[in-house]
């Protein structure tokens, strides 16, 4: 289908149809991948006054993904490939689906189909409102787990706490950008990475848009325990510096542990003199100096841990795959990856 079609009708002041992207990361997803395409692609070509196209990227594969969407990209003009080195990351590589988008809007949702397509034209309308960015707020997933409801709402109410900036409970990285958004998310250079606070902190007008998460069409959920923690580290100590300050109040509580504990050393000695000597001494100016060395580290830490894995300048992620031919469009140009040669 032609992803450029004559729209018969558009809003007053446009001269053209405006133009969608959806960006979507696909890892591992060889089973579904072919049902969300087909999904999708029924959506888009059903906008009206749109055009489109897709960003599929993929995320280091280690199953027939990338050669399914090389095949839609051959059949579908649509679609456009870009495949990662390795696999970076699920945040990464939507910040790499969002450097290769250009469109008056930008679309990010996963490819697993628990990310509705039918939600993208209430998305569309909301934009043509005058909404910068439009958030799908995940009520419910049909198939979630009680451990998986408690951790979710766990890490929202801890992020919140800790955070200056406010996080949608149930906001996922299923959004819609305006074009000035999108641009203002690729300014960003920060490796740590979380996409839903970053959309917070742009302070844009946003509409929420609640949807229940239907089942997973095919194969497992790829967060683990083990990414939901990384992703809950990246969260609190990208949005905040809460973490480190606490380790400077625990060294400044411990002091005052070891002062209350030097006062009980002078009673034992000078009233009740029943102190046996030596130990009491070595135990009191271990305890201080480690609350002293927790309060330096702290401080130094609040520094260093900002500055360390920006330095060294490495690129986000590598590309091992694009398209050969991609439109020129007169934009702001934000590279996190090194172009092929």
């Amino acid at each position: 289908m032609d992803c450029f079609p004559p729209a018969p009708r558009f809003p007053v002041g446009e001269a053209r149809p405006a133009h969608l992207c959806v960006v979507a990361p696909c890892y591992n997803e060889a089973d579904v991948i072919d049902r969300f395409h087909a999904a999708l692609k029924a959506v888009l070509v059903g906008l009206d006054g749109w055009s489109h196209e897709m960003v599929l990227v993929d995320d280091g594969s280690r199953d027939g993904t990338l050669e399914q969407l090389l095949a839609l990209a051959e059949r579908d003009p649509c679609v456009k490939v870009y495949s990662l080195s390795r696999n970076f990351g699920h945040q990464v590589a939507l910040t790499a689906g969002l450097d290769a988008a250009r469109g008056d809007a930008v679309v990010m949702m996963d490819s697993d189909l628990q990310h509705p397509p039918e939600l993208i034209p209430r998305m569309t309308q909301l934009w043509r409102e005058g909404h910068d960015i439009v958030s799908a707020v995940r009520e419910q997933t049909a198939d979630s787990t009680f451990f998986k409801r408690v951790t979710s709402a766990a890490f929202y109410r801890f992020i919140n706490l800790l955070s200056d900036t406010p996080i949608v409970p149930g906001a996922s990285d299923f959004c819609l950008l305006s074009r000035r958004a999108h641009r203002a998310l690729r300014r960003f250079p920060e490796r740590h990475r979380f996409l839903r606070g970053l959309l917070s902190w742009v302070g844009f007008k946003r509409a929420l848009l609640p949807y229940q998460a239907p089942p997973r069409a095919a194969g497992h959920s790829k967060y683990t325990l083990y990414k939901m923690l990384v992703l809950a580290f990246d969260a609190a100590f990208s949005f905040s510096v809460t973490p480190i300050r606490l380790a400077t109040r625990l060294g400044l509580l411990t002091v005052l542990l070891s002062l209350c504990y030097l006062a009980y050393i002078l009673i034992r000695l000078f009233l009740l003199r029943d102190l046996v000597p030596g130990w009491a001494s070595v135990i009191f100016v271990m305890v201080f100096l480690g609350g002293v060395q927790l309060i330096f580290t702290g401080l130094i830490g609040e520094y260093v841990g900002r500055v360390f894995e920006e330095v060294k300048g490495r690129p986000l992620y590598l590309l091992k795959h694009r398209p050969k031919r991609t439109r020129t469009v007169r934009s702001e140009r934000i590279d996190h990856a090194p172009a092929d040669r």
